[in-house]
């Protein structure tokens, strides 16, 4: 059946297009083995729409090519599907790409705890003052983990606000330990900011200090005061009314305000009927015993 086909292609192709490919085949074949392996990589090369490929003079294919007797249609042809199928296409140059510089974040909040400092369940250790150079390195911040260096950190915000050494539970302390985890959450969804289940944690947590620090308001404001200018806090005032206006709930809100105004002009009315017939009841109740006198 493929056969049959070809045959049949063949047969309808014009003389002309049959010289003119068998020229490229001949042009193409005439490579000598001793060339250069680029170009033969390259193929035959082509030259512009209005010029002809490199041919052999000596091929007898290719001398009706190279008679002035050939047209512009079959220069065009030839160049387009004969000589265009020969042609490799030159290699694409993937050039390096430039380095991406890095984003400068703000700094940490554990970058000013010294690497010299001892862990936190070693500081009040007297003997690890005094061994040497390496078990003080060991048992320092500079081989520690960034649990242990939170863990000092939040400490230390602890010792700024806490009422006593004692003092575990209070206000202050709890917005102190929910700082240092929120400062711990921001830094980390700075590298990773797609990771949404922290960032959900981050978002409660701010919510819990946020109800924390309104209690502590109402009731202590003086400490209210010291708690945010230690642990560097700016409290914003949360706006009256949270809902989101929508055209619908603002509808419905401008029908109630009618209802309200209507229900409060009943009301005036009924009170002022109310008011009349008791100052009629009055009048007639004076009258009565100014008759009986």
């Amino acid at each position: 059946m493929f056969t049959n086909i070809g045959l049949r292609a063949v047969l309808k192709v014009p003389a002309s297009v049959l010289r003119e490919s068998s020229a490229a085949l001949c042009c193409a074949a005439s490579v000598k083995p001793w060339t250069n392996r680029s170009s033969l990589l390259s193929g035959p090369k082509v030259r512009s729409v209005t010029g002809l490929p490199a041919m052999n003079k000596s091929c007898l294919a290719c001398r009706p090519l190279l008679s002035s007797a050939m047209t512009n249609t079959a220069k065009k042809y030839f160049l387009t599907q004969v000589a265009g199928s020969f042609a490799v296409p030159q290699p694409v140059r993937h050039y390096a790409r430039a380095a991406k510089k890095k984003k400068t974040g703000p700094e940490s909040q554990l970058s000013d705890l010294p690497p010299t400092m001892l862990k936190m369940d070693y500081a009040a250790v007297s003997l690890a003052q005094t061994t040497d150079d390496l078990v003080k390195r060991l048992l320092s911040l500079e081989l520690a983990s960034h649990k242990e260096k939170l863990q000092l950190k939040q400490e230390q915000l602890i010792a700024k606000v806490q009422r006593d050494e004692s003092d575990r539970s209070s206000e202050e302390v709890q917005v102190a330990i929910l700082t240092a985890r929120i400062r711990n959450y921001q830094e980390h969804l700075q590298k990773h900011h797609k990771d949404k289940a922290n960032k959900r944690r981050m978002l409660m947590a701010i919510d819990r200090r946020k109800k924390i620090l309104k209690h502590l308001r109402l009731i202590r404001y003086d400490a209210f005061e010291k708690v945010c200018e230690q642990l560097g806090i700016t409290y914003t005032f949360p706006p009256e009314y949270y809902r989101r206006a929508t055209r619908r709930w603002m509808a419905k809100k401008e029908f109630c305000i009618k209802v309200f105004k209507a229900v409060q002009k009943q009301k005036a009315e009924q009170r002022l009927k109310i008011k009349q017939s008791s100052g009629s009841t009055d009048t007639e109740a004076a009258k009565t015993n100014a008759a009986d006198i």
